[in-house]
């Protein structure tokens, strides 16, 4: 581990970032994590599964950006057998850059992203400066990460800076930061719409085509609304889509069973929810999810009134861990960091509670490595 990766930060580290441990997985499981990936990222490729995702996408997803989108999280359990079990796509992961300082894995890989990035939707032009945009950004999480971005950019000759939204103007053709030319942004935003009135500026330039957004809100209409994964875990609506036999295979055996949760089948939800794991279709970072062992009638019924697909609970594997003088079982999941259909970071989650979180003392982020190595 480099220890002294941080030591010209002048922010602190999230606490309970890093766990106190590394994690060893079978060759088999880092196979079937490519597989599952890139067989997402075939289907996903499909006019037919994108005209069908975009029937319930906001309007801004409609545009065709050049860009891909950087850093999509693949978030997996290994369930009871041994097998990878995909629980959510998301578009924004974080954690990348403070994971590749904290293990040693060579960060020059992710500046290419945001280079490439340019390139496909520029052509030639340099790249001068780029916008690491959230909202309230010093009081973000993980804004340590937003601190060494901004760093990394800076040593390849890119101007950046760390904004809110509000802070963006559109005029003349360009987005602004007081006054100084936006040519990338590097979304770290959860309205993934860019809808809300503080983002008016950034979603009118990326509409225009005079800002290079990444990733944007036709990446995450694609691939991270969790009403994708009733289409991807659905052997019917893939055949209906034309998805070939092998491809079908590896999704419905490589994710975790997911579907709408309707008030035509509420009944059936309830009587099953001891097995099943509620989250919002637009939901992140394990906000507002459920377990259904755990559901009462009341939060059932506030289930039922907004968008939610309900999953088949795949239970995390486990690991013990000493802490304190004391032997601690940790929850296990695995996150793979993908730009451009490629695992670019394969990392762990060591946590206890109900949802991958970074309060446990002991937990969090922790390297990951085969059986092989």
């Amino acid at each position: 581990m480099n220890r002294d990766a941080f030591s010209c930060l002048d922010v602190p580290l999230p606490e309970n970032f890093f766990a106190n441990s590394a994690v060893v997985v079978s060759e088999t499981v880092l196979e079937q994590q490519h597989e599952i990936i890139t067989a997402i990222e075939h289907v996903i490729a499909l006019p037919a599964y994108q005209n069908h995702v975009l029937n319930y996408a906001p309007s801004t997803a409609h545009f065709v950006p050049k860009a891909r989108g950087v850093f999509f999280g693949y978030d997996f359990h290994i369930d009871e057998n041994g097998d990878l079990k995909l629980i959510e796509i998301n578009t924004n992961a974080g954690g990348a850059l403070l994971n590749a300082l904290r293990f040693n894995v060579n960060e020059t890989q992710f500046i290419e992203m945001f280079q490439d990035e340019w390139l496909l939707s520029r052509d030639s032009q340099p790249l001068s400066t780029i916008a690491i945009v959230d909202e309230s950004p010093e009081q973000q999480y993980l804004y340590a990460e937003f601190v060494l971005f901004q760093q990394l950019f800076e040593q390849h000759s890119i101007h950046a800076i760390i904004c809110a939204p509000e802070a963006l103007r559109y005029h003349s053709q360009q987005l602004w930061h007081q006054n100084t030319s936006i040519d990338l942004v590097y979304n770290r935003l959860t309205d993934f719409a860019l809808l809300e009135p503080n983002q008016q500026a950034l979603a009118t330039a990326y509409l225009a085509d005079n800002v290079v957004i990444t990733p944007h809100p036709r990446a995450h209409a694609l691939y991270a609304d969790k009403r994708n994964l009733t289409v991807l875990s659905n052997a019917a609506m893939l055949e209906t889509l034309g998805v070939d036999e092998k491809t079908r295979h590896i999704l419905i055996n490589g994710i975790a069973p997911t579907i709408l949760v309707e008030a035509q089948n509420a009944e059936c939800l309830w009587a099953g929810r001891k097995q099943l794991f509620f989250k919002p279709a637009k939901g992140y970072g394990s906000k507002a999810t459920y377990r259904g062992d755990k559901l009462t009638k009341r939060v059932f019924g506030e289930i039922l009134a907004n968008d939610y697909v309900a999953q088949t609970f795949v239970p995390p594997s486990t690991q013990q861990l000493q802490i304190n003088d004391q032997l601690e079982t940790f929850k296990v999941d695995l996150r793979a960091y993908v730009y451009d259909g490629e695992v670019r970071l394969t990392c762990a989650r060591l946590y206890q509670g109900q949802t991958t979180n970074f309060r446990t003392m002991g937990g969090g982020f922790a390297p990951v490595f085969s059986d092989l190595e």
